[in-house]
Formats: structure tokens, C-alpha cells, sequence
């Protein structure tokens, strides 16, 4: 019997979550934060979750604090949501990262981009290979930020793994991401705008069906807003929420998105949600830019 995936596909057009990873005082995850902050996430309205994304720290994560994230992922999201697990680093460790997700019933991982000084584009492929091919049974979603690979590999990969379902596509450039969706093959796969709010309108319009948010942890009534806007093909609608995140999104993106996850982390405690700690290569925002952050999340919440 041939697996569809149909609930799986359905699940990525959509807001994708990319829930943070809250640490305690001593340093460790949070779990009982982690799990309150899914909670809301689930109360918001939100349908699918990946834990272990770059917003929540995932290259920051110990190997067993990446199974515990999935775990408690799981077991806090029940029916409620659809999971995509992320996994990565070497083949070997990506591949037991998503059979712990298989054996906890996911249907889908993403695999992050490979992190490695020399990346060829049919290396790239046999990566992908190796992890899709251990997992027949799940979705699996390349994390594409390579700007230099080509969309007919893509359509290779996906030829000898049919369980390569959709793409998270985060090349800054449209036209480039039109492209490639259509070199590799438009409706063959589900297209997700990974980078969030700010590219959702404009990868909308070339084909995009879902879009990743980190955002949606801080509000998520504004990120669902931007997706049934986009849905509906109301793209003034959708602009007036792009205005409405944009310094949010600007303040992630300064400095090379030095502080992508500080910002997120900083608006959630000033709301009391959880700590404000992230872990190096990243910092806590300065005091001088806290307010501002804080200023904008007060207004998502009234």
C-alpha cells in the first residue's frame, strides 16, 4: 500500500510553530514552562509544531535535551496538533532522532540544513537520502537555506524518496524561490515559507501554502491572521498584518538575525511567560532594547 500523506501535507499548509525552548534558572529546559508555553500555542488556535527549530535552540540542545523537547511535544500536544520533529547534525544522529520520533508516533521530521564547510549539491542529496530512506513511514521536510542548490535535485531526491513531502524553503529571494518551486516541481511538493511572516505574502504568491513562524509563540492570533488573509487571497489584508509585525521582525533580522530567538524569548518574558535566558552563540537582548520589544508585545495582547 502506497502512504499519501494527505494529513501530513495538510498540516505544513499552514502556520508551522516553531515553539522556543524555555531554560530554568539553573540552565536546564524548562519542561514545566515548555510545556504551559505549547499549551497556549494549542489554545491559540495553532495546528502543528516543530520542536527542535532554530527558534528553539536546536544546535544549542544536548542530544537528550532534543528527545525530552520531542517528548514533551508529544505528550503535551495529544490530537491537538500535527508534529514535525526537527533533526539533524551527522547521518547517524539525525536518523536516531527521527526514529525516536517515529517511535513516539510523529509522522513527520524536518531535516535541518546540513552544517558542514563543503556542501555538494549531490551530497546534499545523499544526506537527505540516508535520512528519508530510514524513515519510510514518516513526511520528511528538507530545510532549505542554500541559495546555490538547484530545484532538479530536489525532484531527484523526491524520486527516490516519495516520503520527501514538502520543502521549507528560507533563501531570502522570491524570484529565486519561484524558481526553484518550479524546477523541482510545483505541485509535487508542499511549499513552506521559512522565513516567517515578513516572506509569507510575497512566497504566497509564487506558491507557498504554509509559512514557519516564531512569532506565533509571542501571539498567535497575529500570525493566524496573516495565514487566513493569504488564504483567502485578500493580500491587503495580509499586508496591513506584515505592517503590523514588521518592526517585530526587523529587530530578529538586525546583525545578521543575531537575536532571531532573543527577541522572541524577550517578549515572552516581558508578558511573564517564560525566562528570558538563550544560550550561547546567542545573548539576552541589552537593557536599552527591551522596552521597545516589550511595548510591541503589550500591544499584540490587548
Amino acid at each position: 500500500m502506497t502512504t499519501t500523506f494527505e494529513s501530513q501535507r495538510a498540516a505544513l499548509a499552514d502556520v508551522v510553530a516553531i515553539p522556543v525552548t524555555p531554560f530554568a534558572e539553573d540552565g536546564s529546559v524548562d519542561r514545566d514552562t515548555h510545556r504551559a508555553l505549547l499549551r497556549r500555542l494549542l489554545d491559540g488556535g495553532v495546528r502543528t509544531l516543530t520542536p527542535n527549530g532554530n527558534t528553539g535552540e536546536f544546535y544549542a540542545l544536548a542530544p537528550e535535551e532534543r528527545r525530552l523537547v520531542t517528548e514533551s511535544t508529544v505528550e503535551e500536544a495529544g490530537e491537538r496538533a500535527a508534529i514535525l520533529v526537527g533533526v539533524g547534525h551527522d547521518v547517524p544522529t539525525a536518523v536516531a532522532s527521527a526514529r525516536h520520533a517515529r517511535a513516539l508516533g510523529v509522522r513527520m521530521v524536518m531535516v535541518h540544513q546540513p552544517v558542514h564547510p563543503y556542501v555538494s549539491q549531490s551530497g546534499w542529496v545523499d544526506y537527505h537520502r540516508a535520512i528519508a530512506e530510514s524513515v519510510p513511514e514518516l513526511g520528511v521536510v528538507p530545510y532549505i537555506r542554500n541559495a546555490r542548490l538547484a530545484g532538479d535535485r530536489l525532484a531527484e531526491l523526491a524520486d527516490a524518496c516519495p516520503n520527501v513531502i514538502g520543502v521549507k524553503y528560507a533563501v531570502p529571494d522570491a524570484a529565486r524561490f519561484a524558481g526553484f518551486a518550479r524546477d523541482a516541481g510545483l505541485d509535487r511538493f508542499v511549499w513552506v515559507a521559512g522565513l516567517a511572516e515578513p516572506y509569507a505574502p510575497s512566497y504566497f504568491s509564487a506558491g507557498a501554502t504554509g509559512f514557519t513562524s516564531g512569532l506565533v509563540n509571542v501571539a498567535p492570533s497575529v500570525s493566524l491572521n496573516m495565514i487566513e488573509a493569504l488564504r483567502s487571497g485578500d493580500y491587503p489584508a495580509a499586508m496591513k498584518v506584515w505592517e503590523q509585525i514588521r518592526r517585530f521582525e526587523e529587530l530578529r533580522a538586525a546583525d545578521g538575525s543575531a537575536n532571531n530567538v532573543t527577541v522572541v524569548k524577550e517578549a515572552l518574558a516581558s508578558l511573564g511567560l517564560c525566562r528570558r535566558e538563550v544560550r550561547p552563540p546567542s545573548r539576552p537582548l541589552p537593557e536599552s532594547e527591551r522596552a521597545e520589544v516589550a511595548a510591541i508585545a503589550a500591544g499584540w495582547s490587548t
